[in-house]
Formats: C-alpha cells, structure tokens, sequence
C-alpha cells in the first residue's frame, strides 16, 4: 500500500530540493540569489577592513551584515531541518564552513574586540565551491575534482622528492657558502632554496661565491621544470575521465550527493531520490 505523504512532509521535501538540488527552476534560482549574496557580503568584508569607509559608513556596514547574517542563519537552519539525519550536514566540510561564516556576527554581540573574526567571514567564498553543482558548470567540477582524487598520490610522492630535494640543496648551499655569506642554518639554506625553486626569487639572500651562484642557476632552471610537473599530473588524470556524473540529486536521509545520472534511489543509503 503507498504511503500517503501529509502537506507538511511534502512541503518539507519541497524546501530539501530548493536548497540542497539545481534540478528544478527553483533550485536554480536559489543557487543563482546564494551566489549573489555571497558575492555581496564578500564585499562588504572587503570595504569593512578599510578603515576610511568602515568609519563613513559603520552604520550601513553593520545593518547590512546583519541581515545577510540572519539569511544565512535561516538557510543553515532549514538545511538541518530537511534532512533526515542533521549530524550529516552539521558535521560535513561545507556544514561546518555555513557555522564558521555565520557565527562571528553573533560572537561580536557577546564579546569585545572580535574584528578578527572579519577573517571567518571570508569563509563564505568557499560556499561557492558548493553552488557549483548547477548544472552548467557541474560536469567540468566533477572532472577536476576527479583528476585530483585520482593523482593525489602522485602528487604527494613528487612533494615529498621535492622536500628532499629542498633539504639537500639546502645542506649543499649551507656549506658552500656558509653564515658568512647569509646562508646562517641549514633551515634557512632550505629557505632559500624553495624561494629559488618556485623562481620566486625574494631577494634577501642569495649566493656570493662563484660555485654558489652555479649551484643556483641549476636549481632556477631546475625550479620551471618542477612547476610544470604537477600540471602534467592533473592533465594526464582530466584526459582519462570520461562520462561523469551530471545530476544534482542529494540524498534527504544521508547527505550524501554522489549518485549515477537518473538514480531513483541513493546509492549509500537506499533512500528514494526523486520526490513526487
């Protein structure tokens, strides 16, 4: 015998998809005005940390904080209220980035001398990462994130060789030039050596003597072969993917948001997908 939902389990359902899934007009539209109030408190962030137009405009600053604080707020709320299983949310990556970039406007009411947490706000720009599920630009976020998945080994060996590398270049460079010529531990050998690497190139220390000076333009003309490599890595991995997942479908119960185009049900809980 079907179940019969009452108007408040399928309003509830509605609000889930709205929020959490881009298939509908509404949910595209919710994602698009996320977007934009983001963007908005971003800046708002921005022209706060300049003292002149924090003092000019403190006021409108402040008002304006407050009510993209309260939107905020009621979105994480409703977020936990529409799913079957909060700690899902409320624990995630993303749950736990909502918290952070909403809670410093609350934290100023109660204690003195919070303009640091202005820092936490400027968390909310990571909740575009999220809003990228629509579905014009999920296909190219899913492959790169994919590629990284599958090449994070690959690239934590060339990091640890380049590690190694830096300790080695940097013990060479401690002892060819020495404390005399800037080169005062090998710590700070290793310094110098990843500023020349990245070809960076700070400046502050640099070698005098001539086997010194050789020993650096090896490791510059080493340095744009290494910056290459990671690329490389990620571009082999991006060539392989084919066919990713498109859809936008978030498990209710779960959280979970990692399912086959056309999923009627959720791939790690078995809970129905496609709400009637």
């Amino acid at each position: 015998m079907k179940e019969t939902k009452t108007t408040f389990e399928k309003q509830k359902e509605k609000i889930h998809q709205i929020i959490y899934e881009a298939d509908t007009p509404a949910g595209k539209w919710f994602d698009i005005l996320l977007i934009l109030t983001i963007i908005v408190s971003i800046i708002l962030v921005m022209l706060e940390s300049i003292e002149s137009i924090n003092k000019n405009y403190h006021n409108f600053l402040n008002i304006a904080e407050w009510i993209i604080t309260i939107l905020f707020t009621i979105e994480y709320v409703l977020r936990i209220f529409t799913i079957k299983k909060p700690s899902s949310y409320i624990f995630s990556f993303y749950g736990i980035i909502d918290l952070l970039a909403t809670i410093p406007k609350y934290i100023s009411l109660i204690f003195v001398g919070t303009h640091a947490l202005i820092a936490l706000r400027a968390l909310r720009l990571l909740r575009v990462f999220r809003i990228l599920k629509l579905a014009r630009y999920l296909g190219a976020s899913k492959i790169l994130t994919t590629a990284l998945k599958a090449s994070r080994i690959k690239i934590i060996v060339f990091l640890l060789t380049v590690l190694v590398l830096t300790i080695i270049l940097g013990t060479i460079m401690y002892l060819v030039e020495g404390p005399r010529n800037g080169f005062t531990s090998i710590p700070y050998s290793m310094y110098w050596s990843i500023v020349t690497l990245t070809t960076v190139g700070y400046g502050d220390i640099s070698p005098q003597t001539p086997l010194g000076q050789f020993i650096a333009s090896i490791v510059m003309i080493l340095g744009y072969g290494i910056i290459a490599v990671p690329t490389g890595i990620v571009s082999s991995e991006m060539a392989k993917i084919d066919n990713v997942p498109k859809n936008t479908q978030h498990c209710a119960n779960c959280g979970s948001d990692k399912h086959l185009d056309n999923s009627s049900f959720c791939s790690n809980c078995g809970e129905k997908l496609n709400y009637e």
